[in-house]
């Protein structure tokens, strides 16, 4: 009761292809590289340039008349 061999690792690889194919592989490849991406941009510093995002909607400018300051 060993290690497995390079044999054995071969074999699984074999099976795996066998049942999932290559383009699913790929297709499974190519979805966990983006979600390490998305992973890494999330958790870089706030000392790199952030993203600028830009305001949606409209600005509505006006001039207060009777400004009162309270102080209850």
């Amino acid at each position: 009761m060993g290690s497995l061999s390079i044999w054995h690792w071969l074999i699984v690889l074999l099976v795996v292809v066998l049942i999932f194919g290559t383009k699913k592989l790929r297709n499974m490849g190519g979805d966990l590289g983006g979600a390490v991406k998305g992973f890494k941009e999330g958790m870089r510093s706030e000392e790199e340039a952030p993203m600028q995002i830009q305001p949606v909607g409209q600005i509505i400018e006006g001039e207060v008349k009777n400004k009162m300051h309270s102080n209850a």
